[in-house]
């Protein structure tokens, strides 16, 4: 990895982190409605494994899910204007923070629902294997999916059919608020691949070097016809599984733990050390994401409320004739 790339990671991961951080004050505030999931602490994960991909590979992401879609090249603007429930956001305002989706980038969606982006994933990479065209797709999921039957379904199917797809597990130790050693009996996600005969490996996910090495293996696997890859990454949520969550189920002490592996300290440190950039460079960066956040908070919380006479668009298709191909 040269020292661009680096830099650029570090960028993502700083952008992923100003956005949530926004967001989380932005919803302290009562300014932004509905519930709010952040993935502060895991920006390694994202940025590492959406690096190595390019615009046309497909992706699908979770409720925590805008670290990923930042990561595969979201607009933090109309991500903001998703969230305040703008009619300029990515889906007019209706996603939310849990449903935002792009395909002209390949995010084909976060998800509400635990595993739900998984077999979907697993259909996009079918389509790709049938259009024979190189594209591949990726299914971020937590440890709390490795539980659900249709997280094994879309294994089977993958490893049966050689799918080009890539399941990321960002096991941030929690599955809402049960520690894993209290839901999951195996010792790690990584053993449920064996079984589908699908290749594993379980990596530190606050490493962003190590996150991206290990994905451009398996991108590149999935890529050339060798079917599906399963990466574990062992990571950290720092704040509660939703905002206001009281987290009584794990000690602060735990938490400042975890925030000692802080993955930006990290890749800013080896920025200095590894790669040249003086601490005046890396903080131009600082500077310029902040601005890139606030600029987009500011436009988002400007825009005008949607009209309730919007509330039928987009649900209703009128059914016509020459719309079901009838024959004259």
């Amino acid at each position: 990895m040269n020292s661009k790339e680096a830099i650029e990671l570090y960028r993502s991961m700083m952008r992923i982190r100003r956005f949530e951080e926004a967001a989380g004050d932005l919803m302290a505030k009562n300014r932004i409605p509905g519930f709010l999931h952040l993935s502060i602490g895991q920006e390694a994960v994202a940025v590492g494994v959406c690096s190595y991909l390019t615009a046309r590979d497909m992706m699908t992401s979770t409720h925590r899910g805008h670290g990923h879609c930042i990561a595969k090249g979201g607009r933090v603007d109309l991500m903001m204007a998703e969230i305040f429930g703008k009619p300029e956001g990515y889906c007019r305002g209706r996603s939310g923070s849990m449903h935002v989706a792009d395909p002209s980038v390949g995010i084909l969606g976060a998800n509400g629902i635990v595993a739900g982006g998984i077999p979907i994933a697993v259909g996009a990479a079918l389509s790709a294997q049938l259009r024979q065209d190189g594209t591949i797709a990726v299914a971020f999921f937590g440890d709390g999916a490795a539980a659900e039957g249709i997280f094994h379904e879309s294994l089977n199917l993958a490893s049966l059919w050689q799918l080009p797809v890539v399941f990321v597990c960002e096991n941030n130790q929690y599955a809402e608020l049960s520690h894993i050693t209290t839901h999951m009996r195996a010792r790690s996600v990584t053993e449920f691949a064996t079984p589908y005969h699908i290749a594993s490996g379980s990596y530190d996910g606050n490493d962003v070097v190590a996150v991206r090495d290990a994905a451009a293996l398996a991108i590149e696997k999935a890529r050339e016809g060798g079917g599906p890859s399963l990466l574990e990454f062992q990571t950290y949520r720092w704040r509660g599984h939703f905002e206001g969550d009281q987290q009584l189920y794990r000690s602060s002490k735990e938490v400042e733990e975890w925030k000692l592996r802080d993955p930006l300290l990290k890749i800013r440190g080896d920025l200095t050390t590894e790669y040249g950039f003086t601490p005046e460079v890396v903080s131009a960066v600082d500077e310029a994401v902040e601005r890139e956040i606030s600029d987009g908070v500011a436009w988002a919380s400007a825009l005008t409320d949607p009209d309730e006479s919007i509330l039928e668009q987009d649900v209703y298709f009128e059914v016509t004739r020459s719309s079901l191909g009838a024959r004259t």
